[in-house]
């Protein structure tokens, strides 16, 4: 990140759920080293502490928090918490979710719950949390995890995907309301990164493909390490952006899906078609 942008995120005060692996603990090393305030909550507290020491270790200025997103009060009192012992809160990440994979004939009404509670109320959770205390500041800067999985067609994810389209539109809207608050909305829709999420991670499952086979589609996909990440998209952010594509390359999916749906639905049965073959291969 240039000097600039490290210059505009000192002695910010940063909250970040999912901060404890993946995407989240890249942003919360990224944010740190560039002198912000972090706070790292995760349902894997053990592993979010660890994190928190470490970069305590190095100098920098962490807490770990206890926090399951599907608990509206768990939330409100954590971001309080945050403020109280912080003095303010300049960011959110809203970035805690789950993977849950297979086709919809094989989903659950447990695995529709699951991915809802926690990709799509957890963000909810996370807005009303701390957007009235961004309105009480006049400043501020909500951050949604989605997905390029809410931008395009996709197949064999249907409710990763739906979670992930709400997600952007929730952003969108919210971005439009915030704007005469001084409250600055934006919506990550990452490509495919390497983090545990590829094969389901911690909570996540997948229905018709076995982790091994999920992990070999992932790699397929030319996955962005969580770092590159992370400083790619904390240059969207500071630039306000609305949407904000890492890697770049997946813009051009995203293009095709707006001008033509139609080719948008073959690519993805193309996709579900490898998809079928990845869960019949056998395992080596």
């Amino acid at each position: 990140m240039t000097t600039k942008g490290t210059a505009a995120l000192s002695q910010k005060v940063a909250f970040i759920t999912g901060g404890a692996s993946g995407i989240g603990a890249a942003l919360s090393e990224s944010l740190t080293a560039a002198g912000a305030q972090v706070w790292i909550a995760d349902r894997q507290f053990d592993v979010a502490d660890q994190l928190a020491q470490r970069l305590r270790s190095a100098g920098a200025r962490a807490h770990a928090v206890a926090l399951d997103v599907r608990d509206p009060a768990a939330f409100e009192a954590a971001v309080a918490e945050a403020v109280q012992t912080s003095g303010r809160l300049d960011y959110l990440f809203n970035n805690a979710g789950i993977g849950i994979g297979g086709e919809v004939d094989s989903l659950t009404l447990e695995d529709w719950t699951d991915i809802i509670d926690v990709n799509l109320r957890g963000v909810i959770h996370g807005v009303r949390a701390a957007y009235p205390v961004m309105i009480g500041q006049g400043s501020g800067h909500i951050v949604n995890t989605a997905s390029m999985a809410g931008l395009i067609t996709t197949s064999a994810q249907a409710g990763y995907s739906a979670t992930k389209h709400a997600v952007v539109a929730l952003s969108k809207t919210l971005r439009v309301e915030a704007a005469s608050h001084g409250v600055q909305v934006s919506v990550l829709c990452p490509g495919v990164v390497r983090t545990p999420i590829l094969s389901g991670g911690e909570y996540g499952r997948n229905r018709n493909v076995s982790r091994e086979n999920l992990l070999k589609l992932g790699e397929a996909l030319r996955p962005i390490e969580p770092g590159q990440f992370a400083e790619q998209a904390l240059r969207g952010v500071l630039r306000n952006q609305a949407i904000i594509v890492v890697p770049r390359w997946w813009k051009a999916l995203w293009y095709l899906e707006r001008l033509s749906p139609t080719l948008s639905m073959r690519t993805a049965a193309v996709a579900l078609k490898r998809t079928r073959e990845a869960a019949s291969a056998p395992l080596q």
